[in-house]
């Protein structure tokens, strides 16, 4: 299944829901829309949503730590949502990627996870 990502940003709170396989091009199309985000609005929250997600190609694995690297301190808070158990390692695996606070949910936690992401406190 060809990767698929939506990308809804309202101030410095970036929702982006995935599914599929992501490819580079992929990237290439919504890391731009990000990194016009933080220019905007400095550290960005991100909401990520994976729904039927199959991870990321080669490409795609190497374009994510690109980002991940030139963007290590502008993330305050990243909710990643998903489906399988896979995904929270991910969650985990991430932490030292970045400064932001990060917390896995699960998809019947969505409302969950977008009040967290939002929160001003430290959690």
């Amino acid at each position: 299944m060809q990767g698929q990502v939506d990308v809804v940003a309202a101030d410095d709170l970036v929702e982006v829901h995935v599914s599929g396989k992501l490819s580079r091009e992929v990237y290439e199309e919504f890391v731009p829309l990000l990194e016009e985000q933080i220019r905007e609005h400095g550290k960005l929250r991100i909401l990520f949503v994976m729904r039927d997600f199959h991870g990321w190609t080669a490409g795609a694995m190497w374009e994510d730590f690109k980002f991940d690297l030139a963007h290590f301190r502008d993330l305050r808070r990243v909710a990643m949502v998903g489906e399988k158990r896979w995904e929270h390692g991910m969650a985990i695996f991430c932490r030292p990627f970045t400064t932001a606070q990060v917390r896995y949910f699960p998809l019947s936690d969505l409302e969950a996870a977008r009040d967290w992401v939002q929160e001003t406190q430290p959690a």
